[in-house]
């Protein structure tokens, strides 16, 4: 079935580290060859030895609208015609700036970058600046990118390859970065008492996403608002992930809780390259030119990436609803076929993106996702082999689509069950 697959990532590892741009793409935590991607129809992955499959990768969260959406593909298409760069200021900026802000108010003011690396990276510089302090409170396993400051104890890519260190990374690069246990608010009080008056800001993914989903319990999110109040700390939510995916108002308008600032990525771009992150504006204003915050980038708010922004923030709404709804139904058929192969399995869904736990109990923190990965290859290669594709790692969430449809559902949860049953 991989024959070219195999013949590419054998010439591939000759001249790319690990045969691959990106270390979970090796498949290095499920084993095996890497697929070899030929192009994505919907909700469709077609590999380069034409095997088609059901993907709930997805990019890792940025097609909600599915692979090559026509209204997509026209307004990239359109843009490049005029320009693939500028270096230079665009209406479509503030356009989509505008529309990003008009799903979360928190959002006074927005800063376009390339990645969502860049932009968690220059929140955190950000926050130091404004308040005058350097400490950064992240929570375990949740991962905001591969800057040296927040690479301590990291989630998704740093677990899946299992690395206890990031080599390069110097100790005084994260000196400054205190790691507590998500879901565990009585941790971040400890921190914040031991470390009073140096913590910068609070960094945090509001719905876990980096060591599969996981939610917050219940009162957390709140409880760390105002811990944050009652300190004189910033509150980042990292929502690269959730935003626009657990809700169209991202982790911040579902919880009914409001960060100092917000980092975003690759959704705004409708799967295209940017990143962005914004907040209150007396914060924002710090940001170069328009104060001392020294940031920039020549392709930051690129027009095609803006143009395919605009085109899927402006229908956010409705393909946001068929996306969670067949995350719904994928995640309830999943536990109606684990129920009755009396399988321990916890599916976590929130809003358009789910994962698959193998343990008995729920899965609130890092180290209980960890303590269940060991079945993940196993039923990662049995729904390869029945047509769908999952993230190769147990850490990385799942992701549905406005096209995936009953049909595709469907499939999935008699895949499931296929595969539980063996």
């Amino acid at each position: 079935m991989y024959n070219r697959s195999r013949q590419l990532f054998a010439e591939s590892v000759q001249v790319l580290p690990g045969g691959v741009s990106s270390p979970v793409r090796a498949f290095g935590s499920v084993g095996g060859t890497p697929l070899f991607v030929e192009r994505g129809e919907g909700p469709y992955l077609i590999d380069v030895d034409s095997n088609r499959y059901i993907d709930y990768v997805l990019s890792y969260g940025p097609l909600l609208m599915g692979h090559a959406p026509g209204v997509v593909v026209e307004a990239v298409q359109a843009a490049a015609r005029t320009g693939t760069s500028f270096g230079a200021p665009t209406e479509k900026e503030t356009v989509l700036a505008r529309l990003v802000m008009q799903h979360m108010p928190s959002l006074e003011m927005i800063r376009f970058v390339n990645s969502g690396t860049e932009a968690c990276m220059s929140a955190v510089r950000l926050a130091r600046a404004f308040t005058g302090r350097n400490k950064i409170i992240m929570c375990e396993g949740h991962y905001h990118g591969h800057s040296d400051a927040l690479l301590k104890q990291a989630g998704s890519g740093v677990a899946t390859l299992g690395l206890q260190s990031a080599p390069g990374v110097p100790a005084s690069a994260t000196r400054d970065t205190v790691v507590v246990p998500f879901n565990d608010a009585e941790a971040i009080r400890r921190a914040l008492t031991e470390h009073e008056g140096e913590v910068a800001a609070i960094i945090m993914e509001p719905v876990a996403g980096n060591m599969g989903v996981v939610p917050p319990v219940p009162g957390y999110l709140p409880l760390v608002r105002d811990l944050t109040r009652t300190h004189d700390v910033l509150l980042v939510f990292d929502e690269v992930m959730t935003g626009f995916r657990v809700s169209p108002g991202g982790a911040q308008a579902l919880f009914d809780v409001r960060p100092d600032l917000t980092v975003l990525g690759k959704v705004i771009g409708g799967g295209l390259p940017i990143g962005a992150y914004g907040g209150r504006r007396d914060i924002m204003e710090m940001v170069a030119p328009q104060g001392p915050v020294y940031q920039a980038g020549t392709l930051s708010g690129n027009p095609l990436a803006v143009s395919a922004g605009c085109v899927m923030l402006e229908s956010l709404r409705e393909s946001w609803a068929l996306a969670a709804n067949a995350a719904r139904q994928v995640a309830n058929g999943i536990n109606e076929a684990a129920d009755r192969l009396r399988v321990p399995v916890q599916v976590t869904q929130a809003g358009a993106m789910f994962s698959v736990f193998f343990s008995p109990e729920p899965v609130n923190s890092y180290q209980e996702a960890k303590a269940c990965s060991g079945a993940y290859p196993k039923i990662f290669w049995a729904l390869l082999q029945r047509g769908i594709y999952l993230p190769p790692s147990p850490f990385e969430a799942c992701f549905t689509s406005s096209v995936h449809g009953r049909e595709e559902v469907d499939r999935t949860v008699t895949a499931f069950e296929a595969a539980l049953s063996v």
